[in-house]
């Protein structure tokens, strides 16, 4: 696949910051963690990471904008593009030493994510999009699969966690949609769940508080490989409500009837 100069750099800072936290994966135990939020953790490693993407992305267009989870956001004198970065998404699985994280990259263009890149270190998996050319795994060209009704999917969710208000109304969902599937996956990294809805891996995926460096460039990685994405009220506002809903062009519309049911009275 041929890629354009913008996507080499983001591939580039991706390799570079995945090549440091393989690093720390290894020694996991001996890093330092400090508490950010209940069951929510900042490693050295979060840190440093975001600081090696930042540094390389805004060395090759230092007039951009930069919204990263570890850091104050930059403005960037461009006006139109703004770099928005994960350096570590899956933290809590990378503490644990489940090779389920990843870097995750998005460049947006006057408000439109354009590039996307996300990278596991622990599996060496790579997934590439750029708008109007198609989404990659390792250079190898990626669908969502085709799956038409819900009884036949695998499907993937976040769960909310210890200090989130939303257990009860993500309970009902689940309740729901554990009806309708032939299995729910939660894998921990809200950034690989997309991509591995942009590869067919999973049928469809949902989640709630979410940031926007969360799911950027999974976005547009399900855009390009042929699938739909949503918020939960059937939208295009996925920033603003932290809601995502996604897969093709089917499971997504039936994924977002069955979790909009309301609560069955007693």
């Amino acid at each position: 696949m041929a890629r354009s100069a913008l996507l080499n750099v983001m591939v580039q800072s991706a390799l570079k910051a995945g090549k440091s936290l393989a690093r720390d994966f290894g020694e996991v135990q001996n890093l330092q963690v400090s508490i950010k939020g209940p069951s929510d953790f900042v490693s050295q490693a979060d840190i440093k990471a975001e600081k090696l993407v930042r540094d390389e992305l805004l060395k090759a267009r230092p007039t951009y904008g930069f919204l990263g989870e570890e850091s104050e956001e930059i403005k960037g004198t461009d006006g139109a593009h703004r770099w928005i970065v994960d350096p570590l998404d899956g933290t809590t699985n990378f503490l644990h030493g489940i090779p389920q994280f990843a870097v995750s990259i998005a460049l947006e263009r006057n408000g439109e994510i354009v590039a996307g890149v996300i990278f596991n270190p622990a599996t060496d998996e790579l997934y590439t999009a750029e708008k109007g050319g198609g989404a990659f795994l390792n250079d190898r060209r990626i669908r969502v699969a085709a799956r038409k009704v819900l009884s036949d999917c695998v499907v993937g969710c976040g769960i909310p966690h210890l200090g989130r208000a939303a257990h009860g109304k993500f309970l009902v969902e689940l309740r729901h949609v554990m009806g309708e599937v032939a299995g729910v996956r939660r894998m921990g990294a809200a950034a690989l769940d997309l991509a591995y809805v942009a590869a067919g891996r999973l049928d469809g995926f949902w989640e709630a508080e979410l940031n926007p460096w969360d799911m950027a460039a999974g976005l547009l990685l399900i855009r390009e490989a042929g699938g739909f994405v949503s918020d939960m009220h059937d939208g295009s506002d996925m920033f603003h409500t932290g809601t995502v809903v996604a897969g093709n062009e089917y499971i997504r519309k039936a994924l977002v009837e069955v979790i909009a049911r309301p609560i069955p009275k007693a």
